[in-house]
């Protein structure tokens, strides 16, 4: 019988209702916590509803009921693969608090070292996960050898792999450096770069690859304005957004650096792609520029046996940092906001102060909660294959969705 006159003789008079599908949250690709409402036409989505709610942890809240101090290892455990920088942004809140954002110009060089290994290290996980869930398992193996470098770095400085805790307002964990380190760190540079060019060479012109992406999750500079999108997903449609080039509020060493921020025009998920390649690289040479210009004979150098000393010799040192961090600090009647370029856009902290050792209002601005946004609307039309690939390219982390 032919196809039409099928059609035409067993549905031409019934109603056809779409099916609802629940994706997530114990789908791999939904990170444990997205659940999607699917409405679907065949394999097409007509409809998607991103809920969320499982984590719901208040962390503003917790950050509301404890001094300013206790508050930095929260902003570890936000965007658990950007653990640095989101520290930078809250120290910065409360340097901005204080009215004294006067620096130790080693300091800022190191922070600005640790911001863009945090960087390399949140881009790594994001496209050696998007490569496995489209369907390349390689890049995944190159690009873990290489995290786990940069977490023995994080561990070199604070002791932890992860949560790092090393930022403090004005100061770092620790105010002295081996030498080897950052000997270490230009050595790791330069296997990056080269691990990175495999990486890319195994996709960038893959046939497969490019099916997958290339003209998918396309949107315009309407969708950035209107859902606040920042970070690639602002600068894929050619808005150049970049908090790090912002002159009159920059923060870190950047307005020493001479580097890029890449663009591009398509707005698709392949050049979402490109750009997070270009962003490593480009961090690779921003880290390698400022230990050039790090004044290694300094004292903020010393030998292991030196590091290991303990510095508390006398009970009046001992009495005054137990104080120092048990009390806090506290802050006159003020409000701040205070952002820094996370690996996925714009990441800010509001504060609000009330001559107390207690922030009286915190609000985090996290990236992905925006980008999450947006999601529905660019997954319309497309296959229900494709969706695993759109959660992929915005590159979201649930921890500070649903903060």
């Amino acid at each position: 019988m032919n196809r039409d006159i099928f059609i035409k003789k067993n549905f031409n008079n019934k109603n056809i209702k779409n099916l609802n599908l629940n994706f997530g949250p114990q789908h791999p690709a939904a990170h444990g916590v997205l659940r999607l409402i699917l409405q679907l036409n065949g394999e097409i989505i007509e409809k998607a509803d991103a809920h969320v709610g499982l984590l719901h942890r208040g962390t503003e809240k917790l950050i509301e009921s404890k001094n300013y101090l206790h508050s930095i290892p929260y902003f570890d455990r936000l965007d658990y693969v950007s653990m640095m920088i989101q520290e930078h942004g809250y120290c910065l809140a409360i340097e901005k608090l204080l009215n004294n954002q006067t620096y130790n110009n080693e300091l800022i060089k190191i922070r600005t070292i640790y911001d863009e290994l945090t960087r390399i290290l949140n881009h790594l996980l994001a496209l050696a996960c998007h490569a496995l869930d489209v369907g390349s398992m390689s890049p995944i193996f190159w690009a873990f050898e290489e995290r786990e470098k940069i977490l023995e770095f994080y561990e070199r400085v604070s002791g932890a792999r992860m949560h790092a805790v090393f930022y403090r307002p004005y100061s770092l964990k620790i105010n002295k450096f081996e030498k080897e380190l950052f000997l270490d760190i230009l050595f790791f540079l330069k296997n990056c770069f080269t691990t990175i060019n495999e990486i890319n060479n195994i996709l960038l012109y893959n046939k497969l690859w490019k099916q997958r992406l290339v003209n998918l999750g396309l949107y315009n500079t309407n969708h950035v304005i209107n859902y606040g999108l920042t970070g690639v997903m602002a600068r894929c449609v050619g808005i150049k957004r970049d908090v790090r080039l912002n002159l009159l509020n920059t923060y870190a060493y950047y307005y020493y650096v001479n580097f890029k921020s890449f663009i591009s025009t398509n707005g698709d998920s392949y050049d979402r792609y490109i750009l997070r390649i270009l962003e490593i690289i480009e961090s690779l040479s921003i880290v390698n520029k400022v230990i050039i210009k790090l004044n290694l004979s300094k004292k903020i150098i010393i030998t292991k046996k030196q590091l290991k000393t303990n510095k508390f010799t006398k009970m009046e040192d001992v009495i005054k940092h137990f104080k120092y961090w048990s009390e806090g600090i506290k802050i006159k009647q003020n409000i701040t906001y205070a952002a820094v370029e996370s690996p996925k856009g714009e990441f800010g902290v509001s504060l609000i102060s009330d001559n107390s050792n207690y922030p009286y209002k915190c609000k985090i601005r996290s990236p992905a909660y925006f980008h999450l946004q947006v999601l529905p609307s660019i997954a319309i039309g497309t296959l229900i294959a494709d969706l695993v690939a759109l959660i992929g390219t915005i590159d979201i982390v649930f921890g500070e969705i649903d903060r």
